[in-house]
């Protein structure tokens, strides 16, 4: 089936471009379109690419049952109901990093037309009025500069700073020590801190429930008189009422703004006709650099997603760190069947709920191990729960829905680098499923509960329990072999001799019901349980 993906907004040709030279893609490039005929039209495509002028929400996620993905040509996402988009299983991928040098360039040019009073000037000598002496300025060297969020646009920031000759102070919980060393920041422990202690102020951090109002009417009070307020990042981190107050009052010298709670800005907003405030249309990434390289940014994430099911720039799959998607396939791929498998024998034992699930990795593994619990997620739901979308992106929220508790373990002892283990649980039932799966290798399960094994788990593996007694293996491959079942691996574990075995049978293709009972059929065996593993 051709994949269908909608680009629209005026996402960058070159972007676009990206996805129209892919042979398997059919690509219809719209205009912004009204919300209802999204929502009518919505339903034919496996992908949306756009900005920031289409809102793609719940009621049009949950219309799109063909949708794996949807591409913002951009950083921020709050235009996109993100939590189900990941309910749903639709990778969210934006272009973080393409519009940072814009956005910082920007405040910069802002900052120093606010201290020198560029508006005006320009204003003034268009308009024949040469005030020369009524517009004395300040400069930006020496002063104290307070980065709220540290991230990739906060570290250009901090970067350039220096440049003017300014002391940077940062606030980012989430920022290691030694990235604020390198950046040659300050780095303050509390918010407080920084306002205590900066002249200016920027924010450059997403919107969220913990940053909305962030800097509010307490903490403008906390800066010196004469400080100045940049928000370049999203409009409601800066309390907007506040910031007039403090504006008018004269507490604060300036301030600059280029993100509004409610876009577009209209001229009765309380922030028309307040002095000393620099307002630009949210023009942070309007420039051809910065819309060039988020949209063949953004368009080359979904391709790859579509294609490959690449999905290290979701921002709603677990994330990798310290390796890279591709090489961690093979470690996703054992996992999930490492998983399945263990589901599937549980099931054969008489427990069909799955109360617990837990994922052990090896040193290697470690900084990947979200990830791999997503996938032992996928694996223990797959047949036995009614989605029309199960991967990555919403196994786990769907595994703690159905009460299942989940748990990780990276860098466990007594696992090879590379391992991994998945145990699944209920009641006082446990199994757990081990293997190894180097980058670029081929995934082996080396456990089954207590018996080892060596085996790929290709397209079908048969698990068979038997007594361990002589001819067991030949009636077997005389029956598979009848029902034109080909073994690919047959593996044998016992524990002790004349005691019960375990055999671990890949086999291609299916082995149908029928087949099973006729196994079952065999004198000594015990147990015989399929499971049929779908495409990595």
């Amino acid at each position: 089936m051709t994949i269908r993906i909608l680009v629209t907004d005026g996402v960058d040709a070159e972007g676009v471009a990206v996805l129209t030279a892919v042979p398997e893609f059919t690509v219809d490039e719209v205009p912004t379109l009204p919300a209802a005929e999204l929502l009518r039209r919505i339903g034919d495509y496996d992908a949306i690419v756009g900005r920031s002028a289409t809102r793609i929400s719940a009621d049009l996620l949950k219309a799109a049952t063909r949708l794996r993905v949807v591409g913002r040509a951009g950083v921020g996402v709050d235009n996109v109901a993100v939590d189900a988009a990941t309910e749903l299983g639709v990778a969210v991928m934006n272009a973080p990093a393409g519009n940072t040098v814009a956005v910082t360039e920007l405040l910069f040019g802002c900052l120093i037309g606010l201290i020198r009073q560029i508006p005006r000037a320009t204003t003034g000598v268009h308009e024949g009025r040469w005030e020369r002496s009524k517009l004395m300025g300040t400069e930006l060297k020496g002063r104290v500069l307070g980065i709220v969020g540290v991230g990739r646009i906060g570290g250009e920031v901090a970067q350039r700073a220096h440049a003017f000759g300014m002391q940077v102070i940062g606030y980012d919980p989430y920022i290691t020590d030694e990235r604020f060393a390198a950046l040659r920041v300050g780095r303050m422990g509390a918010l407080d801190d920084l306002l205590d202690e900066a002249d200016i102020v920027t924010v450059h951090t997403p919107l969220t429930e913990e940053t909305t109002g962030l800097v509010g009417a307490r903490e403008l009070a906390r800066l010196a008189p004469g400080g100045i307020v940049a928000n370049l990042a999203r409009g409601g981190i800066v309390d907007e009422a506040a910031l007039v107050a403090a504006l008018t009052s004269g507490h604060l010298r300036g301030a600059t703004v280029d993100a509004f709670a409610q876009e577009p800005l209209t001229g009765e907003h309380p922030f028309c006709g307040v002095p000393n405030l620099l307002l630009t249309p949210h023009i942070g990434a309007n420039t051809q650099e910065a819309q060039r390289n988020v949209a063949v940014d953004v368009c080359k994430a979904v391709r790859d997603a579509l294609l490959r099911n690449e999905l290290s720039r979701s921002l709603n799959v677990a994330a990798i760190n310290g390796a890279a998607w591709r090489e961690l396939q093979p470690a996703f791929v054992l996992t999930q069947r490492a998983a399945a498998v263990a589901r599937a024998l549980l099931a054969e034992r008489g427990l069909r709920a799955v109360a617990r699930l837990s994922v052990r990795c090896g040193t290697e593994l470690a900084g990947s191990g979200s990830a791999l619990l997503a996938a032992a997620a996928v694996g223990a739901l797959e047949g036995v729960m009614e989605t029309g979308r199960l991967n990555l992106i919403n196994a786990r929220s769907l595994a703690e829905a159905r009460g299942i508790q989940l748990s990780v373990t990276e860098g466990a002892s007594g696992l090879a680098p590379f391992a991994v283990e998945v145990m699944l649980g209920g009641g006082m039932s446990e199994l757990a499923v081990a293997g190894a799966a180097p980058p670029g290798g081929t995934p082996r399960l080396t456990r089954i509960g207590s018996f080892h094994v060596d085996v790929n788990p290709r397209q079908t593996l048969l698990i068979l329990t038997n007594h361990d007694v002589p001819g067991v293996i030949g009636r077997v491959g005389t029956l598979l072999g009848d029902a034109t079942v080909n073994i690919a691996e047959y593996h044998q574990a016992r524990l002790a001799q004349g005691g019960e075995a375990l055999a671990a049978v890949s086999v291609d293709g299916e082995v149908n019901e029928a087949t099973r009972k006729a196994l079952l059929a065999i004198p000594d065996v015990l147990s015989a349980t399929v499971v049929q593993f779908r495409p990595a």
